[in-house]
């Protein structure tokens, strides 16, 4: 049977949950997803482990924070005055914001409190400092020309 190799594009079916268990993403929602090996766009623990199967078949791969979204770093939490934000919408907590770090990348801020003069807002990612299992499933192959 075959087994993908760097270069190979995949389809991939998984579930992704917190250490604790519980689901917080899957591609049941989203359709399943087409990756390219060797490219960057997984986590180097999730390609080894496709690497390693053939169509159809099944693995389970834990992640510990650090390798997956990195630690929580308090620093990301933040104040931003809310002139800084345009008026509309209103800002509510849970609402995503869209900034540009220090360095030029984009990072998506959510807000956690909203103030009559300031807002809070969390750079983190959401599962920052949580251990991660994906449950994949491969679903094709594509051979790189």
């Amino acid at each position: 049977m075959t087994t993908p190799n760097n270069g190979d594009t995949v389809t991939i079916d998984y579930v992704l949950k917190r250490g604790d268990g519980e689901e917080v993403g899957n591609t049941a929602q989203t359709g399943p997803q087409d990756l390219q090996l060797g490219s960057g766009q997984i986590f180097p623990q999730i390609e080894e482990a496709l690497t390693g199967l053939e169509v159809g078949q099944s693995a389970t791969v834990a992640i510990d924070s650090d390798n997956a979204f990195g630690p929580r770093r308090e620093e990301l939490v933040i104040d931003i005055p809310r002139s800084n934000l345009p008026p509309e919408p209103a800002p509510q907590p849970g609402m995503a914001l869209q900034a540009q770090s220090p360095d030029g990348q984009p990072m998506t801020l959510i807000i956690l409190e909203v103030g009559d003069e300031s807002v809070k807002v969390d750079g983190n990612h959401p599962l920052a400092g949580e251990d991660v299992t994906f449950e994949l499933t491969l679903r094709d192959i594509k051979q790189a020309a």
